[in-house]
């Protein structure tokens, strides 16, 4: 027996098994990114796969199978005799280029065996699907994006063009990455990730998923900028761009309805209209980025609604700073916030202003609704 084998695979189950009890604890859908035999600057031949493919599918049953199988009982024995829900796995990490030639070939190994295992899993491919069809089966496929702020807004109708066809999307990293862009995470940043983030809202027929780069940072161990949520020994703080998702995150699973803008600054804004439910509560939500320096004055026009809009339950909410490139820090946490306020004027027919370089959510509560649309 390969002693030292297997104690490495103990300890890679150890780690798997922390990261799918993390997941647990967080009430979080865990997705298991495994090395598919290729690092940055080597890679196994095809031909010599069979180890790597091995042990994924152990992994798989120390995740997923019975408490009396190999490895399942070595979880049970680690003191979770419970499977854990593992839905999604991806096969690998950026290895889908010119410069790995045996990623394809790896994929098919890993795909056919897991496929065959575990019918029911969701297999997630490297290779990009966005602008033409994958050659090789997968159930989604993994979309990265860095930009500068501007290329990054510019991006927001990136899947409105894909094919509604073939594997449905991952945007694993999305972030505004240019150095002198974001330093450590601005408004301007969250503003261009909020329009590309409605993009993949009024998407998400094809865009199932979606993570933001690095969520925590250690302010003493800096290796990438910006992250969502920054933290040393006793502080911490959320950039402009984790309150920036805090208006997305609560409205999950929402009905999304058209939206048609009517603006000379149409060029400068990106907006989606949905309808979602907070307890008892049904909110119309219009969200409107206005990435440009001018004012903007709309009419907020929304037909199709079956009851009126009840004002005294409505409210607006507005992540705005005095300069576009403001951030978040230690000594001031909050100068970049959303806040929150009533809308005494909410109604079917609205006047609103955006401020220059915001992200407004305008919740108009409703009673009932129908098929809608918005007008701006």
């Amino acid at each position: 027996m390969n002693f030292l084998g297997v104690a490495i695979s103990k300890l890679i189950h150890l780690s798997v098994r922390c990261l799918l009890k993390l997941a647990e604890d967080l009430g979080a859908e865990p997705i298991w990114v495994f090395n598919a035999g290729i690092s940055r600057n080597d890679q196994v031949d095809t031909t010599a796969i069979a180890p790597f493919v091995k042990d994924v599918l152990d992994s798989l049953e120390f995740a997923r199978g019975s408490a009396k199988s190999t490895w399942g009982s070595v979880r049970a024995a680690m003191g979770h005799p419970e499977r854990f829900p593992l839905k999604y796995v991806a096969v690998g990490n950026e290895d889908c280029d010119n410069t790995k030639p045996f990623y394809q070939g790896h994929y098919l190994k890993f795909y056919n065996a897991i496929r065959g295992a575990y019918p029911d899993i969701q297999i997630i491919s490297n290779c990009d699907g966005s602008s033409e069809p994958l050659d090789h089966p997968a159930d989604l496929y993994d979309f990265h994006i860095y930009n500068s702020a501007n290329d990054l807004f510019l991006k927001k109708d990136t899947f409105s063009r894909t094919s509604r066809t073939g594997p449905k999307v991952f945007v694993s990293e999305y972030a505004v990455h240019v150095d002198g862009d974001t330093s450590k995470g601005s408004l301007q940043a969250s503003l261009a990730e909020a329009a590309f983030l409605i993009g993949l809202e009024v998407n998400s027929d094809i865009v199932h998923m979606a993570s933001y780069a690095p969520l925590f940072v250690n302010d003493n161990d800096r290796k990438w900028n910006p992250d969502a949520i920054v933290f040393n020994s006793w502080q911490q703080y959320g950039t402009p761009s984790y309150w920036m998702q805090t208006f997305f995150g609560e409205s999950s699973g929402a009905v999304i309805h058209p939206v048609r803008l009517n603006s000379s600054y149409s060029g400068s804004l990106a907006a989606s209209a949905i309808t979602w439910q907070d307890n008892e509560d049904i909110f119309l939500r219009i969200k409107i980025v206005n990435f440009g320096p001018n004012a903007v004055n709309l009419t907020l026009s929304a037909t199709g609604l079956e009851a009126g809009v009840n004002a005294s339950r409505s409210a607006v909410t507005v992540l705005t700073s005095n300069d576009s490139l403001d951030e978040n820090s230690f000594d001031d946490p909050l100068k970049v916030k959303p806040v929150k306020s009533g809308l005494p004027s909410a109604a079917e027919e609205m006047q609103a202003m955006l401020v220059p370089h915001s992200f407004t959510s305008f919740d108009l509560a409703l009673d009932e609704y129908g098929e809608l649309a918005a007008d701006m």
